[in-house]
């Protein structure tokens, strides 16, 4: 519990089997996480053999392959329930180190923010923890293409670990969203659409051989559909059309 309130981490998982197990313990470690949620989309591995023989832990297998995305909607729809209050998003590929989840939490807990992300960018050492350079170079590039259509100024819209509180995730029409990676974008993008402040805090990431990454051509396709989001939000702000992940009767809801 923070400040009486239900802090659940989620976990969408896809063969973690190598770096599940260290993320887990890392994530229980941080006193204040009350559950934790793993959704397998239909691993290849032992992830979901490990993940049942972990304590405190809820486990969900998609029987098919349904997308990165898919996969989200149903960890946030468990936290929520399973009474969350608040859910903080944590890759069990160990990407990202879970001792931030107590600061995440508390910006959400206090009742100053409603949505946090952890940026890779914003403390400035992301190449020098091994970020490639092209894929440097497109995050910045993307982002700035991003604020500018969205009259935002985030680092990036790109991490994969987020908190969220309960009156925004439901609010939030997840189910109009990608089941793809486009997901994570889309649901910033419509955070933002609803004036709901997104802050954020540094966090350094790591970048080996066992963690997550998705291949050229899949960041090729991810990077244009951000800024085909990113486009449309711009055509519903100025009411040139209408677009259903950004409804008009939900824009000044925060």
């Amino acid at each position: 519990m923070f400040n009486n309130k239900k802090v659940i981490v989620i976990m969408p998982a896809y063969n973690a089997e190598k770096t599940l197990l260290k993320t887990y313990n890392e994530v229980v470690q941080q006193k204040c996480v009350d559950l934790i949620i793993l959704v397998d989309d239909a691993s290849c591995d032992r992830t979901v053999e490990i993940a049942k023989k972990l304590d405190n832990l809820i486990v969900f297998r998609q029987e098919i392959n349904l997308g990165y995305g898919a996969n989200q909607k149903k960890c946030y729809q468990m936290a929520l329930d399973n009474g969350a209050d608040i859910v903080v998003m944590v890759h069990p590929d160990y990407q990202y180190t879970p001792k931030l989840i107590p600061a995440m939490a508390s910006l959400i807990g206090n009742d100053v923010y409603h949505c946090v992300i952890a940026s890779r960018i914003l403390g400035g050492n992301a190449i020098s923890c091994g970020m490639p350079i092209w894929k440097y170079i497109s995050n910045r590039f993307i982002t700035l293409i991003e604020n500018i259509l969205m009259g935002a100024k985030l680092s990036e819209y790109h991490t994969g670990y987020r908190a969220f509180s309960k009156e925004l995730l439901e609010a939030l029409d997840c189910n109009d969203f990608s089941d793809d990676f486009i997901f994570d974008n889309q649901l910033l993008a419509q955070t933002i659409w609803f004036n709901c402040t997104v802050a954020e805090v540094t966090c350094p990431t790591k970048y080996f051989d066992d963690a997550s990454s998705i291949n050229f051509r899949r960041s090729v396709k991810y990077g244009i559909g951000c800024l085909f989001t990113a486009l449309l939000y711009r055509l519903a702000r100025l009411n040139i059309c209408r677009i259903k992940i950004f409804p008009n009767d939900k824009k000044d809801i925060f």
